[in-house]
């Protein structure tokens, strides 16, 4: 662990770049894998074009974001850190969401390349205003800036496999289904609590 620790430290590029692309890529195999029948095989054509992407463009945005970030709010202060959140997800957010909508669109060839990012946008804006408000008040306030990238990879892996998700589905379908289930745990809760409050006190 010391070992890879300083290798980071010595090559903060090489090492974050490749570990962010590399969990980029493999969301998309996890989505396709909970998505699709045990006897489809995966298309790794569409897992090597999600990874091109990440590559690409969001590994390298990521780590020049963050060094810039930190040097313009430095320190994990509340006040920097909030600064920091806010200025992630009003400026880094639209540009990443954009460029992975956009750049697979370009790679798959479509006809109109802003056709998903249109239909898209604001769903997976607002969703990931939650998710990455959570990401990166952590990332801010407790993780080391030179492992900051691959940190973010790890985050990014769970909402890649979530774009991967809604990118071939109808928004407003998985929209509908995400509140769906969210009410009823929230209902499951609730429940709960009734019976936890209607049972006699113990003796």
């Amino acid at each position: 662990m010391r070992a890879l620790i300083q290798f980071t430290k010595r090559y903060p590029w090489a090492t974050n770049v490749t570990i962010y692309g590399s969990l980029f890529a493999s969301a998309d195999i996890v989505q396709q894998k909970l998505t699709k029948g045990s006897d489809e095989p995966i298309d790794f054509k569409q897992t090597a074009k999600v990874g091109i992407v990440g590559f690409c463009f969001h590994a390298n945005f990521n780590f020049f974001w963050l060094r810039f970030i930190e040097r313009t709010f430095p320190g994990s202060a509340a006040k920097n850190v909030i600064k920091k959140v806010a200025c992630d997800q009003l400026m880094a957010a639209p540009i990443t969401i954009s460029a992975f909508y956009t750049g697979l669109s370009l790679l798959d060839g479509d006809e109109d390349i802003f056709k998903n990012l249109k239909e898209k946008f604001w769903p997976t804006y607002k969703t990931g205003v939650v998710c990455w408000t959570v990401f990166q008040t952590i990332n801010f306030s407790l993780i080391p800036p030179f492992v900051r990238t691959a940190y973010i990879g790890a985050c990014a892996f769970l909402w890649t496999t979530f774009l991967c998700y809604i990118r071939n589905r109808d928004i407003d379908q998985v929209s509908a289904t995400l509140f769906q289930s969210l009410s009823s745990i929230t209902g499951n809760i609730a429940s709960q609590k009734e019976d936890d409050n209607a049972r006699p006190p113990a003796k």
